[in-house]
């Protein structure tokens, strides 16, 4: 087994980079003319493949906004419960539909396929573009269901700073309060993409930001692939993922 990655025990998956809404915090930018998903077969061999030479631990599926292509979702899950992974999680802005039919559809799918939690992203940012009610109504089918959810906002300068952006922030949190939906950790925005380009007066010039993300490239504890299938120094697409594995060098 290749040193760097002995303790990989995450997978995670950018499942599209398609969203439904356009943040002025977003660390992927625009996501302009952002269409197409990772290949759901690609997905799934990959997940059976890693779970039966690592013990994986949790699987996370985000976006973009995943549930504009709730069958990858579901597919992915699926695999991730059938190898036994204990945790698994979801991230959404909850905005996929209009439709309640089609929403009630949705979560009644994620939870046949093992969904464990899901962390619905609301704050002032998402709530700029997207529409609250149908949000909220999917965050009502959720709480219904067998998955836990958490309310995940994120935070600018810091979760206690009062800035115009976290006092809209929790004017949102507050519209959740009679579904009992505990909030989450959240997170608190770091400069890249657009956060940078919109709200780069929040960030002071003389502090050193890291990013929440980053991987020590000589022990890699998870990997993510990306909707092109790339992943760690490879393509899923063109190689398989235990290769990528066996090869990878920092």
């Amino acid at each position: 087994m290749n040193e760097y990655v002995k303790n990989l025990n995450r997978i995670e998956f950018v499942v599209t980079m398609a969203c439904t809404g356009k943040c002025k915090h977003c660390s992927e930018g625009e996501h302009t003319n952002c269409t197409g998903h990772i290949d759901t077969d690609v997905a799934v061999k990959a997940v059976r493949e890693v779970c039966e030479n690592y013990e994986i631990g949790s699987l996370m599926t985000f976006g973009g906004e995943p549930l504009l292509y709730p069958e990858v979702v579901c597919a992915i899950h699926s695999i991730a419960t059938e190898m036994g992974i204990p945790q698994r999680d979801l991230i959404t802005n909850g905005f996929f539909a209009k439709d309640s039919n089609k929403i009630k559809e949705v979560v009644k799918n994620l939870e046949d396929s093992g969904v464990c939690q899901i962390l619905l992203s609301v704050d002032a940012f998402h709530q700029e573009t997207i529409p609250l009610e149908p949000v909220k109504f999917f965050a009502e089918c959720v709480a219904k269901s067998k998955i836990s959810i958490k309310l995940s906002p994120a935070w600018l300068v810091s979760k206690e700073d009062n800035n115009p952006y976290n006092v809209k922030t929790r004017e949102i949190i507050k519209e959740f309060e009679h579904l009992n939906i505990p909030l989450g950790a959240g997170n608190v925005i770091f400069p890249s993409g657009n956060a940078l380009k919109y709200l780069g007066e929040y960030f002071g010039d003389s502090v050193e930001y890291s990013s929440p993300y980053d991987e020590n490239p000589r022990d890699i504890r998870a990997i993510c692939f990306s909707p092109n299938g790339d992943v760690l120094n490879g393509n899923a697409y063109q190689k398989g993922i235990l290769d990528i594995l066996n090869e990878y060098q920092p």
